[in-house]
């Protein structure tokens, strides 16, 4: 029980950290909680599904239920929702910048961004849950020696290997490009930065695109995992804050680590409390992060 416990919340944990890494990109350089970032989710979710429901999800490959034109469309769906993120900010949260309105406004702007976004999702595909593929699968025993009886599904392994080759490809980035440096120089100390010749346009640009293209491959993994619905990205909200701010403002190995540490406990709980309880566990836990060390594991305490 404990073994698939950890296993479910491994996949719970890649999810969450995809999403995390948009939100502590946007508190580190922004300097704003971006609650419209959960709606990006559910974006990218949509986007892949119109996608693919031009080519269809393509006949499954090996062991899962679906195939390469189904990974195309959430590539697809990923720069899609990349340029719908940094079109919003142009629409909305860049004019507010330039006239120096408040976090507590660009907050509140990005909620009624959020609840715009949702039912313009709801307006053109409804209600209903959808789904990518309807193959039936059979789980796989992970490591029959070692671990007997923990299954998974063979798509929920390549999600979670999928996952964690993007946020190693985004760490690379990050830390060996120019851009990359650029990007973590802004989260540091926006002003410095521009006083030291970084463009900051182009850094703000970039975030918001990377943070949309994270957000819609989260939203097309958790619509894997099994079907898709307008609230896909309002229910995971609180565990992409939650694991942003465990990790620390502004850290990607913070926000990686912190998702995979709301992921796992909100499955390792359910061996303790009764599954209606498992959403308020990234609440639970939020609040122990504020309380016990509000700068996050990688912040530094101001």
């Amino acid at each position: 029980m404990i073994g698939q416990a950890f296993a479910d919340g491994l996949l719970t944990g890649a999810i969450v950290a995809l999403g995390a890494i948009g939100v502590t990109f946007t508190l580190g350089i922004m300097r704003f909680a971006n609650f419209a970032h959960s709606e990006l989710l559910t974006w990218g979710a949509y986007v892949a599904l119109m996608l693919s429901a031009l080519t269809g999800p393509g006949a499954p490959t090996g062991p899962l239920s679906f195939g390469w034109p189904l990974l195309a469309a959430a590539l697809g769906a990923a720069g899609l929702t990349g340029l719908a993120a940094w079109a919003i900010d142009a629409l909305v949260f860049r004019r507010l910048r330039r006239r120096g309105a408040a976090p507590l406004t660009m907050v509140f702007a990005a909620f009624g961004a959020a609840l715009v976004m949702r039912h313009l999702v709801v307006l053109v595909w409804g209600h209903e849950s959808h789904y990518y593929t309807r193959e039936l699968q059979m789980a796989v025993e992970l490591l029959p020696g070692l671990l007997p009886g923990v299954r998974m599904l063979p798509d929920q392994i390549f999600i979670l290997g999928l996952a964690l080759a993007v946020m190693a490809a985004l760490h690379a980035f990050l830390t060996w490009t120019r851009t990359g440096i650029a990007m973590r120089a802004m989260a540091e100390s926006p002003s410095l930065a521009q006083v030291c010749g970084i463009p900051v346009a182009s850094v703000v640009r970039l975030t918001w695109i990377i943070s949309g293209a994270l957000a819609a491959l989260a939203g097309v993994f958790a619509g894997l995992t099994p079907q898709i619905h307008p609230e896909i990205g309002f229910n995971l909200l609180l565990s992409l804050f939650a694991a942003a701010i465990l990790g620390g403002t502004g850290s990607l190995a913070g926000a990686a680590i912190g998702g995979f540490a709301v992921g796992l406990a909100e499955n390792l709980s359910l061996l303790l409390i009764s599954p209606g309880y498992k959403g308020a566990m990234p609440f639970l836990l939020l609040l122990a992060i504020l309380l016990l060390r509000p700068q996050g594991i990688f912040g530094e305490r101001d």
